[in-house]
């Protein structure tokens, strides 16, 4: 199998930054996916190929305007994030896995769920405990805005990967980054807290 390593590393590149995408919003990055396919040329598995069919793209066009809508609803948004983790992971598969078409199935799919659910992971872990911090501090007033931040990053990210993939896998590397740094600060404040309360108990 003659496999040219330069449109390997950029297919490797459109399939992270679309999973990071994914941990932001799961149906978004995927229409964007299907409609790159569809209209572009973008290169996918021929096994994944539907993805572009019509009926793919309408069903994706709803879910997508269905979950962006719903996290502006209050408590709705909160009881999305334990829904979307899971899935969020497995759309970050699946898009990653659908640009290494021409990687043997092992390398195919197992790329796709280490990089691909990795990255969408990564991102859903930051998105849930920033809304669940912005809950418990402002009592979901805040949530909006965490929503409305993640609709456009999940839009920028998406279009960054289909129309500048390296610059969008430098951006998902460092957004990746940033999200274990908000995660151990995070923690950290927890500690502090719990430590806070044994001490006056």
């Amino acid at each position: 199998m003659n496999i040219d390593y330069i449109q390997l590393g950029l297919a490797l590149c459109v399939g992270v930054s679309l999973a990071a995408a994914c941990g932001f919003r799961v149906f978004v990055p995927l229409l964007a996916m299907a409609l790159g396919v569809r209209y572009m040329g973008m290169d996918i598995d021929e096994n994944l190929a539907w993805v572009a069919s019509d009926a793919a793209i309408i069903c994706l066009g709803a879910a997508t305007v269905v979950e962006v809508l719903a996290y502006y609803i209050p408590v709705v948004d909160n009881l999305l994030d334990t829904i979307t983790g899971p899935a969020a992971m497995i759309a970050g598969a699946f898009v990653a896995a659908g640009m290494l078409g021409d990687l043997p199935d092992w390398a195919q799919w197992g790329t796709g769920i280490i990089a691909g659910a990795g990255a969408a992971g990564t991102v859903q872990l930051a998105t849930t405990a920033a809304r669940a911090g912005s809950t418990g501090t402002t009592a979901a007033i805040g949530n909006p805005i965490i929503s409305t931040a993640e609709n456009i990053l999940s839009v920028i990210g998406s279009f960054l990967a289909i129309f500048a993939p390296l610059l969008a896998v430098v951006g998902a590397i460092l957004l990746i980054f940033v999200t274990f740094l908000f995660l151990r600060k995070i923690r950290a404040i927890i500690r502090k807290r719990k430590e806070a309360a044994a001490a006056t108990a």
